[in-house]
């Protein structure tokens, strides 16, 4: 069983640069995706209604921005999409979905750069990261089976980032915003791709400028997390930079179906 999650920057613009044909060939059970920036209706019906596969979609209120999306071979048992606060669940960044023993939560973790990047958004990046944590906290403790994929916006390590001095005060890299991370792997959750990979140079996101993504100057800010119920059943973790369409490319997990 494969779960894929990709910032794919929009689903429209990644649908028009082969976005269809790349699902095909994934060999996924689940896709999440983030960043879709569209409501539901205003996605393509090709997309919404793919043969042999079940679409779910949360979009913000503010038209063009955020939203996060769903493509699964199976149809879920529920759906939960809000963490019951007004201004946190208007931005429409997360879907919470359960396949009988497995959840999968879909997150696009807000960035902490404010109008003029001046990381005045880190605060509401902060609460966003706390309250998740709050909501998923006694399920994992209990043992339940749980995947947190999705932009989490973070660089966890100096080695998720290739220039980790030159981006010590830019969100994404600031001390408070790499603690919390600490304290999700502190509590037990953990980061599947170092689980396997150990080595830096490994990343998912590049700036579309300086032709970084083909030097590799890039950050590791895609993740799949696993609860230690969850993580029994993983079998592999990886990055995946040769697809293209989006300034991030997919990362994924395979799983013994069994986590079912």
């Amino acid at each position: 069983m494969r779960v894929v999650s990709w910032n794919v920057n929009g689903l429209r613009a990644v649908h028009k640069k082969g976005f269809e044909r790349w699902l095909a060939g994934s060999r996924a059970n689940v896709v999440a995706v983030q960043e879709v920036r569209a409501r539901a209706e205003q996605i393509p019906e090709e997309l919404r209604a793919l043969k042999r596969w079940r679409t779910h979609f949360v979009s913000a209120e503010r038209p063009g921005y955020s939203g996060v999306g769903l493509f699964a071979r199976a149809e879920p048992d529920d759906v939960e999409t809000a963490l019951g606060v007004k201004e946190v669940d208007a931005e429409g960044r997360l879907q919470l979905v359960r396949f009988g023993r497995l959840t999968i939560v879909n997150g696009y973790f807000p960035n902490g750069n404010g109008k003029n990047r001046d990381n005045s958004r880190i605060p509401f990046k902060l609460d966003f990261y706390r309250r998740l944590f709050e909501r998923l906290e006694k399920a994992r403790r209990d043992g339940e089976r749980i995947l947190v994929v999705g932009d989490f916006n973070t660089a966890h390590q100096e080695l998720d980032l290739a220039r980790p001095k030159d981006n010590r005060e830019t969100s994404g890299f600031r001390p408070e915003e790499r603690e919390e991370f600490d304290r999700w792997i502190r509590a037990g959750w953990v980061d599947t791709f170092r689980h396997f990979h150990k080595g830096g140079g490994h990343y998912s996101w590049w700036t579309q400028r300086l032709d970084a993504r083909a030097r590799n100057i890039g950050w590791r800010l895609d993740y799949v997390l696993a609860s230690h119920g969850a993580m029994p059943f993983v079998k592999r973790a990886a990055i995946h930079p040769e697809v293209f369409g989006s300034d991030h490319c997919p990362v994924s997990v395979d799983l013994d179906p069994k986590i079912r």
